[in-house]
C-alpha cells in the first residue's frame, strides 16, 4: 500500500516536534498534527512561560536587597498586563522558531485536531491522511478535583493568561505546580491561600526541604491550610467562597486548581486503532515506546511514564 506520510505525528510538543523533525532530517515522508500552536505544554503552557513569570516578579525581592545595601529606591509597582504582553511576545518568537525548523526539516504541519479511523488513517476535520507509521505526543493536560463548583476552578493552563491580577487567590494542591504558581502570585502582591490535603508541600520530595521551603513561603504571606479537602467553590457576588472539609471557608477572587494532570488521550479514536491504555487513560508502551499496534508509537507525558520534556525528546528521536 502506498502512504501519505511515512510517519505522521499526533501532538506538536517537544517530542513530537523533534522526533518529526529528526525522521524528516533523514529523508522520511513526516507530517505533525496539532490543534492548539506548535511548542506544547513546555514551551507554551509550563517551563518557559512559568519561568518569565517567576523572573518577573523575584524583581520585588531584590529591591528590597538592594535599599539594604544603600540604593535609593524609589516606588515601584508591577504592571501584571505589561509582565503577561512580554511573556506572549517570548512564546510568539519561539512558536515562530519552531515552525522554521519544521519548515527546514521539510515537516507539513496539519492544523487541526487528529482522530484515528483505523491503525494507519488519520482524520482532521475534513481530511484523511494514512502514514506507514504514526507517533502519538499529544502529552498531558491538567485535571479538575471533582467536587461542586470546579466549573469556577482554573488550572495552570489559564493561570499563564491571567489578564488581570486578582487580590486575593486560593490555590489547590501541594505539587510543585501549586506551589511555583503561589509563589508567583504572591510576589506580585496577591494575598495567596494553598488549600493542601497533606500536613506538608510537594510529597515525595526531601522532608526537610519541603519543611524549609514551606515556612519560607510562609514568611513571605502565603497562608497554608494543611489537612484540609476542599469540598466546594461556591459563588460570592463577585468573589467565591472555598468550603474545606473542616467547615472553614475562604473568601477569594481567583480559584486555581494545581491537582494533578492526566495523558491527553480523550477523543483520539485510539479504540478505533487498537492502541491499548490503562485505567488512568495512558498509553501503553513497551521499551521501545511501541504501542499494542506494531505501526503506533506514543512519546511523552501520555505514556504517563518519565514526564519530563529531555525524556520526552529522547524517546521520540529514538523512534526516527
Amino acid at each position: 500500500m502506498t502512504y501519505d506520510f511515512d510517519l505522521l505525528t499526533i501532538g506538536a510538543g517537544s517530542g513530537g516536534v523533534a522526533g518529526t523533525r529528526r525522521a524528516g532530517s533523514y529523508g522520511a515522508r513526516t507530517a505533525i498534527i496539532e490543534s492548539l500552536r506548535v511548542g506544547g505544554t513546555c514551551v507554551l503552557r509550563g517551563c518557559v512561560p512559568k519561568k518569565l513569570l517567576v523572573y518577573g516578579v523575584h524583581f520585588a525581592e531584590e529591591f528590597e536587597d538592594a535599599a539594604g545595601f544603600g540604593w535609593e529606591v524609589g516606588p515601584r509597582r508591577l504592571d501584571w498586563a505589561k509582565l503577561i504582553a512580554t511573556k506572549d511576545r517570548e512564546l510568539d518568537r519561539l512558536h515562530g522558531i519552531y515552525m522554521k525548523l519544521l519548515e527546514n526539516s521539510k515537516v507539513r504541519v496539519i492544523d487541526g485536531r487528529g482522530e484515528f479511523l483505523d491503525a494507519h488513517t488519520v482524520a482532521v476535520g475534513g481530511q484523511r491522511f494514512t502514514a506507514e507509521r504514526i507517533m502519538i505526543a499529544t502529552g498531558g493536560w491538567p485535571t479538575l478535583l471533582d467536587i461542586p463548583g470546579k466549573e469556577f476552578a482554573i488550572t495552570s493552563n489559564e493561570a499563564l493568561d491571567l489578564k488581570t491580577l486578582p487580590k486575593r487567590i486560593v490555590v489547590m494542591g501541594g505539587g510543585y505546580i501549586s506551589v511555583e504558581f503561589a509563589g508567583i502570585f504572591a510576589g506580585a502582591g496577591a494575598k495567596v491561600d494553598v488549600v493542601i490535603r497533606a500536613d506538608r508541600i510537594l510529597r515525595g520530595f526531601d522532608g526537610e526541604v519541603r519543611s524549609h521551603l514551606q515556612d519560607e513561603l510562609a514568611a513571605r504571606g502565603i497562608t497554608f491550610h494543611t489537612g484540609s479537602a476542599p469540598v466546594a467553590i461556591e459563588r460570592a457576588g463577585a468573589a467565591y467562597r472555598v468550603r474545606l472539609a473542616s467547615g472553614a471557608t475562604i473568601e477569594t477572587d481567583l480559584v486555581m486548581m494545581a491537582t494533578g494532570r492526566a495523558p491527553n488521550t480523550k477523543g483520539l479514536g485510539l479504540e478505533r486503532a487498537g492502541v491499548a491504555v490503562d485505567a488512568k487513560g495512558a498509553i501503553k508502551v513497551d521499551e521501545w515506546q511501541k504501542t499494542s499496534v506494531p505501526n503506533i508509537y506514543a512519546v511523552g507525558d501520555v505514556t504517563d511514564k518519565l514526564n519530563l520534556t529531555p525524556v520526552a525528546i529522547a524517546e521520540a528521536r529514538g523512534i526516527a
